[in-house]
């Protein structure tokens, strides 16, 4: 796959790569975090195994920082691969506030059937 579509499901809490057809090929699951400061939180990364290996994650990755850039927010990634992702590129992936970390952690155990 050459070309990829991102697209933002504020609703759904998913960031999506659409490939041809607009077949969602990979996905980064989300939340917002409100308290103590807006960030936004990945939880899983996602991509379809015939889709692996094409750089469909990273490119979700990067994409959920621009996301969070241009919106004036931070991320606070749970998602061990986005955490990984993040360590690879300091310069487009700041470090997440310790306190909003757990703060995130804290969301996530009071809404235990979200994901």
């Amino acid at each position: 796959m050459t070309d990829i579509r991102i697209r933002d499901d504020r609703a759904a809490g998913r960031l999506e790569a659409l490939g041809d057809g607009d077949e969602v090929v990979g996905r980064i699951e989300y939340f917002v975090l409100e308290s103590p400061g807006r960030a936004l939180v990945p939880v899983h990364t996602i991509v379809e195994p015939a889709h692996e290996g094409k750089g469909i994650a990273g490119s979700l990755a990067r994409e959920l920082y621009a996301v969070a850039a241009r919106e004036g927010l931070v991320v606070a990634p749970l998602c061990p691969y986005v955490v990984k992702w993040a360590e690879r590129h300091p310069e487009e992936a700041p470090a997440s506030d310790p306190a909003l970390l757990e703060a995130a952690k804290d969301w996530l155990r009071a809404h235990p059937g979200r994901f």
